[in-house]
Formats: structure tokens, C-alpha cells, sequence
């Protein structure tokens, strides 16, 4: 179970490293403004804030990773706290935003935490 674990936590830094790159650096090229169906002008106004939005995804993905390298105790407690900033995250983005980031960032991020809980 703890191989599965470190594989499904890898794969959420790897999502939140990808929507690090959509957000500061792609959301007015195509697959940016693709993702939401934004019009090139709304794409632009919102560049800065989907950046910020961004340089967060990327800090979850390095504490993943973090995670993923630093010995245990550190690691495995490390894997928590950010999956579980993930779920919240993307739970309150489910919320306020759009459904769709349930199933794209919350689920991912609770079945990776179920799965490093279980490890033990």
C-alpha cells in the first residue's frame, strides 16, 4: 500500500505542478483560455489573478514532493498536511468557483491521503 500511496501522491504534485504551468504561463495561449472558454480580453484582465492562483499550485506541489523525499517521520507528515490542503483547497474552489475542481483537484487529493493513511 505504500508504494501505491507515494505513486497517487506523486501524481497530484505532478496535476499541481501542470496547473501551475496553465495558470502563470498559458492561461492566454489556447489551452488557458480553452480550460474556462474565456474570450482573449477576459483572459488578459484575469491573467494576474490566475498567476497567483497558480504560484499556490505550484507551493502544494512542492510540499508533495517535500514529502516524497524527506524521511519519515517528516515525509509521510509532510504528505498530509499538503494533501490535506488540497482537499480543503479544492473543496472550497468546488464551492466558490466551480463544481468540476472537486473531481479534478479534491477527489485526487482525498483518494492520495486516503491511500498514504492507510500505509500505516
Amino acid at each position: 500500500m505504500e508504494a501505491v500511496a507515494k505513486v497517487l501522491v506523486g501524481l497530484v504534485a505532478v496535476l499541481h505542478g501542470y496547473i501551475l504551468v496553465l495558470e502563470m504561463f498559458l492561461w492566454q495561449k489556447k489551452p488557458g483560455r480553452a480550460l474556462h472558454g474565456f474570450a482573449p480580453e477576459l483572459a488578459r484582465a484575469t491573467a494576474p489573478l490566475a498567476a497567483n492562483q497558480g504560484l499556490y499550485n505550484g507551493f502544494l506541489a512542492a510540499g508533495l514532493v517535500w514529502g516524497l523525499l524527506a524521511d519519515d517521520p517528516t515525509g509521510r507528515q509532510a504528505q498530509i498536511f499538503f494533501l490535506c490542503c488540497v482537499v480543503v483547497a479544492g473543496g472550497y474552489g468546488a464551492a466558490t468557483a466551480n463544481r468540476r475542481i472537486l473531481f479534478a483537484q479534491a477527489l485526487p487529493g482525498a483518494l492520495a491521503l486516503a491511500a498514504v493513511l492507510a500505509a500505516r
